[in-house]
């Protein structure tokens, strides 16, 4: 209920990009902070641990070479031996002493074991009376000087026995250096240990953003010259006994501008410039959020001056709850707990300043927005007609542009848009430009593109005539009554070119910005949003499926009107209804207010249909005139809708 804007029958549809993380374990990102010196590097869990691990690794290792060296040559008995012996199946032997080895020359199956065996082991006993030299000089066994079965070396089992030992510290400390670099050097479980200061972020160019990147919102800027002022002169506020305030809450709607704002402060100032979104500082552990909120307050006390940016806080700075939480419910209260802590331990010489983003104020804790916290709130509202074309002209800097673009014009036709959006439409513009192999981006390709943002895309969609002419009697409709309606907002365009979901579209926006809408004006609001199906309902006496956007507006309007806004005499001049985004049927009023918030609802929206059908009977002959003009172009224009209409244009 706040931009002007108002798409009947279709769907209504970012800052400059924050510089990236060094690490993955820290949720900030710096800017302009000095370079920390790198840190020690350090063995990954200690040289103690690695001595521990080679030994267990070597005793393992060699428990499975004995394993393995067991079984290569079996030990047979003496009376096997003297078998083979006497069936001449021995081809050499060697003796030291009792010891025998030897060699057969046909395998036989090792005794008590599986497999055959050609080399064997045995022990001559010392009481053995028997022929032993005589039996293998008749069999013809050659008696060797050198072992039949070598043995490796001492030096050879040490290094066979040590290299699976050396590959696995190899693999492991390529793992834990892996590990470290993803990490960012962070120590412990999934990060949750010893962490380095993050690093500075070199910007592109070397430029940081300042104020001359900003505008539209001139007020605001004011506001915040005094936290540069003070970063820059420290010494004046304190010779006057002055103290800046503890933090700065940037409210205000999504793309208004909040963090660019930040950044240009700290750029204006020259300071180090610490950012993180409030999601990130929570993890599924508890106790880690709050250990990063100490972490990024220890940095930005160290390089002071700084700032310290926290986007979106009102994930970790909601209302607290009486009751006990578990989970992240906890892990969201230790943290922000931390940071009221962190703030409440500020003074005037620390020189560091906290700024935080949100688009929902009102459901912060009171603890985070009392004096010496966040003791100073700056809104940040959509810009006005000025504004834009300012903000028009920074985001087409690197933009080029035909002589013919005007961008006050462009300025004039986006009522109620934010400087993300802005952003958005000179981009857009940009890449019609380029897919239609232009030098230079003129203003009708700054049209489509804002046809397509406000509008939708157009869909290649081929409908039935008798459904294309139900489409072109709704969006006629809706027109017809926007126009007769007295100071209702001009149409600007009628289509039954199916863009986005929609299958035709009618736009209408304000001559000038508007800040605040009577009841008569948002009672016309209502009756153009209902046109679409009161045409319908006139012309083909039936209901379609079309009007599911129309009624979800003409819902919001009235639930507005009634609940919020006093603009109804039973319910009276009081808020039954939040306006933070919540349960419309929340505790928020007694059962029986609710009752009559729902029946004066109900009560405005049937007159206005009751109304809205009335004019469309009394002005048939203008809706079939604007019908067929619709179906024989497809779109109109301003002036070619008043005029198929036969509807002089009035001006405000």
């Amino acid at each position: 209920m706040s931009d002007g804007r108002t798409v009947e029958g279709g769907l209504l549809p970012s800052p400059t990009p924050v510089p990236p993380r060094d690490r993955a374990d820290t949720p900030w990102r710096s800017e302009g902070a000095p370079p920390t010196p790198p840190p020690k590097r350090k063995m990954p869990g200690g040289w103690r641990s690695l001595i521990l691990a080679a030994l267990i690794v070597y005793l393992i290792t060699n428990v499975v070479l004995s394993f393995f060296n067991e079984g290569d040559e079996p030990t047979i008995s003496y009376t096997e031996f003297s078998k083979q012996v006497a069936a001449g199946n021995v081809e050499k032997i060697y003796s030291k002493g009792d010891a025998i080895q030897g060699q057969l020359k046909n395998g036989q199956p090792v005794p008590d074991g599986k497999g055959d065996y050609t080399k064997f082991v045995t022990q001559r006993p010392a009481f053995a009376d028997d022929k032993l030299w005589t039996d293998l000089t008749a069999k013809g066994v050659t008696v060797t000087a050198s072992p039949v079965v070598e043995q490796r070396s001492f030096l050879a089992n040490l290094l066979l026995s040590l290299a699976p030992m050396l590959l696995l510290v190899a693999l492991w400390l390529l793992i834990a250096r892996r590990m470290r670099g993803a990490m960012g050097g962070a120590g412990g479980l999934g990060g949750f240990g010893r962490r380095t200061p993050p690093k500075p972020v070199e910007l592109e160019g070397g430029r940081r953003t300042t104020f001359d990147d900003v505008a539209g919102i001139d007020e605001v800027e004011s506001e915040l010259s005094e936290v540069v002022d003070f970063l820059k002169n420290p010494q004046a506020y304190r010779k006057m006994g002055a103290r800046m305030p503890g933090g700065v809450l940037l409210a205000g709607p999504p793309g208004t501008g909040k963090t660019l704002l930040a950044r240009a402060v700290a750029g204006e100032a020259g300071v180090p410039f610490f950012s993180a979104s409030a999601s990130e500082f929570i993890e599924m552990i508890v106790g880690v959020g709050a250990s990063r909120v100490r972490e990024l307050f220890s940095e930005a006390r160290k390089v002071a001056p700084a700032i310290i940016f926290i986007d979106e806080i009102d994930t970790i700075g909601r209302a607290r709850g009486g009751g006990s939480g578990m989970g992240g419910h906890d892990e969201r209260e230790q943290t922000l707990n931390q940071i009221l802590t962190e703030m409440d331990g500020f003074s005037g010489s620390e020189g560091v300043v906290v700024l935080a983003a949100t688009n929902r104020m009102a459901v912060l804790d009171p603890a985070l927005t009392r004096p010496g916290r966040f003791d100073r709130t700056v809104t940040v509202s959509p810009p006005d007609r000025g504004g834009r074309e300012a903000i028009l002209r920074i985001h087409t800097r690197d933009i080029p542009l035909d002589p013919g673009v005007d961008l006050a014009q462009v300025a004039r036709t986006t009522p109620g848009m934010t400087g993300a959006e802005l952003a958005n439409l000179a981009n857009e513009a940009a890449l019609l430009a380029v897919k239609r192999k232009q030098a230079q981006v003129t203003q009708t390709d700054l049209s489509d593109a804002l046809e397509k943002v406000q509008l939708g895309a157009e869909r290649p969609l081929v409908m039935p005539e008798e459904e294309r002419r139900r489409t072109a009697y709704h969006e006629s409709g809706h027109a017809l009554l926007g126009m007769l309606q007295p100071g209702a907002d001009p149409v600007r365009k009628i289509t039954i070119v199916p863009r986005g979901r929609a299958l035709g579209v009618t736009l209408s926006t304000p001559d000038a910005d508007r800040y605040s809408y009577t009841e008569p004006y948002l009672r016309g609001r209502i009756i153009g949003a209902l046109g679409g199906m009161a045409a319908e309902h006139v012309v083909y006496d039936v209901i379609t499926t079309g009007a599911e956007n129309d009624l979800e507006q003409v819902t919001n309007l009235a639930r507005g009107m009634v609940g919020r806004w006093g603009m109804s005499e039973r319910v009276g001049r009081l808020t039954a209804i939040p306006a933070d985004g919540g349960s419309p049927y929340g505790l928020t009023a007694a059962p029986a207010t609710l009752d009559a918030v729902d029946h004066e609802m109900r009560r405005i929206v049937d007159e206005c249909y009751v109304e809205a059908c009335r004019l469309l009977r009394e002005h048939r002959d203008q809706l079939d005139a604007l019908a067929a003009a619709l179906l024989a172009n497809e779109t109109l224009e301003e002036d070619a809708a008043y005029a198929a209409a036969g509807i002089p244009r009035l001006t405000k």
